[in-house]
């Protein structure tokens, strides 16, 4: 039973991370796409947006949306609540990442020969300026992976993520706050102890992403 209630919490802190960063990396890739081929008003509009959200504290941002959100709703929909808002809130670097590769790969010559013979926009950013993107996308991936986690443990711990009847790291630590449940069962605190090495692990290996880019 308990092994089965830990399972059940790290499945759900592991896929709200998950899901939570393919949304954001989906809206970043599309937003720094637009922003880097098009340019113009929209790039400029995108990016002053997007300083706007770099500018404030992202726990606190993230803290300020979800209690602005319903707190009485059933278990599924704050699941896909809780990834909507962490998710949305991240958009903003890996934008600013592929707007930079855009920039860079619509200005060389085989894309320009393809414009010159009349490929469309469509065409272009499909076939070659997305591929380019692959390496940016693939390193913010185990950055971001790592901090949705984060965040999903730290606003169930609070009480606004997960809640019972549902088991996630964070509502399972924060049930160990209380000093009789953590002496009556010291296992609670294997949540804290799981969260160390996931997140090493996803960091060592955006290293190792980034390493590789650079040579």
């Amino acid at each position: 039973s308990l092994v089965l209630a830990f399972s059940d919490a790290s499945r759900v802190s592991l896929m709200t991370g998950l899901i939570a960063a393919f949304l954001s990396l989906a809206i970043g890739l599309a937003l720094g796409t637009a922003a880097g081929y098009f340019g113009g008003w929209l790039d400029q509009v995108l990016m002053r947006t997007g300083e706007l959200f770099l500018a404030l504290p992202w726990l606190y941002l993230l803290l300020a949306v979800r209690a602005f959100l319903p707190l009485h709703i059933t278990t599924v929909q704050t699941f896909f609540l809780l990834i909507a808002v962490i998710g949305g809130i991240g958009w903003v670097r890996p934008a600013r990442l592929v707007r930079g590769v855009v920039l860079s790969a619509k200005e060389r010559g085989y894309v320009q020969a393809a414009r010159g013979f009349g490929a469309s926009d469509a065409y272009l950013i499909r076939r070659h300026i997305l591929p380019e993107t692959l390496g940016v996308v693939l390193t913010q991936a185990t950055v971001l992976i790592p901090q949705y986690i984060l965040a999903e443990v730290t606003l169930s711990f609070l009480g606004l993520g997960v809640g019972e009847p549902v088991p996630s790291w964070g509502n399972m630590l924060a049930e160990a706050r209380q000093y009789y449940s953590l002496v009556a069962h010291g296992w609670m605190l294997a949540p804290g102890l799981a969260t160390v090495p996931v997140l090493l692990g996803y960091l060592v290996l955006a290293d190792a992403l980034i390493e590789r880019r650079k040579r």
